[in-house]
């Protein structure tokens, strides 16, 4: 089956070589708007399956190539885009000898979208910079109907020479490509932006079950708070489904408690203080336990049912 991507109106930009490794429920869509922009596009995924069903999906586009090994993706690209899953995927597609910075010609820069440490990205900047390279962190918050719509948000780390000569295509799939910061900003600020969704989700989780045993029709009582102070994009986007015990979609349980363990790790080297984020941490722990690693993570409410 088939992974939706929904075309834009992209805009006008010369057409570059690039490459893009990992190819999940982010990646693929991502890869996607840019062979659909007019870019060329050389894709590689740890299973080839994968690779294989998006050659088959934008063989009309004439511009979607597949390789075996990342090296061999990077191999002549302007620009290597990466979406993986954790620190390890991104050092075993970037690092060694078929891994992407073996590949890339001088000058190409890499950009990473996983959401990763931030010393992951200083390291990889490094290891770059050592070969005449460029690398870019650049995680995406919007989730996989952002990366099918290409409306990501995209918060980068890096020089802002490569930066400005990657933006023009990573407007592709996004709506806002954003430099923070030296290497490893984007990373630092994606922690800030999961920082901000744990607590939210937690509330709109206590709001709702709340609301529901003092026995208040709850779909009217969202419709009529959502136009006030308690707004969010939570509440737009999941507060019904969060009344009408609905989870299959959006960011995954498992995934954000990868992204916390990230932010708490970094809280303890720099001495910030997170006691509510450590908090939603554990109880995202028992959603865990409750069978819910996959669903969404709005899941929160089902602790308190």
């Amino acid at each position: 089956m088939s992974t939706t991507i929904h075309p834009k109106t992209y805009e006008s930009t010369p057409a570059r070589q690039v490459a893009f490794l990992g190819l999940g429920v982010m990646g693929y869509p991502m890869a996607g708007h840019l062979a659909l922009a007019g870019h060329q596009v050389t894709v590689y995924n740890r299973g080839p399956a994968k690779a294989e069903a998006f050659r088959a999906q934008l063989a009309g586009t004439g511009r979607v190539h597949g390789a075996p090994t990342p090296a061999d993706a990077a191999r002549g690209a302007d620009i290597v885009f990466c979406c993986v899953g954790n620190d390890d995927d991104l050092r075993s597609v970037v690092l060694g000898g078929q891994g992407a910075l073996a590949g890339m010609k001088p000058g190409a820069v890499f950009v990473d979208h996983t959401t990763a440490s931030a010393d992951v990205a200083r390291e990889l900047d490094a290891a770059a910079r050592a070969l005449g390279l460029h690398f870019i962190d650049a995680p995406v918050s919007g989730g996989q109907a952002g990366a099918q719509n290409g409306q990501l948000t995209v918060m980068c780390g890096g020089e802002a020479a490569p930066f400005d000569a990657v933006r023009p295509v990573a407007l592709a799939f996004s709506r806002a490509f954003t430099l923070m910061g030296p290497s490893g900003a984007g990373q630092l600020t994606k922690m800030v932006n999961q920082i901000c969704i744990a607590g939210l989700v937690q509330g709109l989780a206590e709001a709702i079950a709340f609301g529901q045993k003092a026995g208040l029709d709850m779909a009217q009582v969202l419709g009529v708070i959502g136009k006030g102070a308690a707004q969010s994009w939570q509440m737009d986007n999941r507060g019904k489904t969060m009344v009408a015990d609905q989870f299959d979609f959006g960011f995954a349980v498992d995934w954000m408690r990868k992204d916390l363990g990230l932010v708490l790790d970094e809280a303890r080297r720099n001495g910030a203080r997170l006691p509510v984020t450590a908090l939603v941490d554990q109880f995202y722990a028992d959603v865990q336990q409750m069978g819910g690693g996959r669903w969404d993570t709005s899941s929160l409410i089902r602790r308190l049912k």
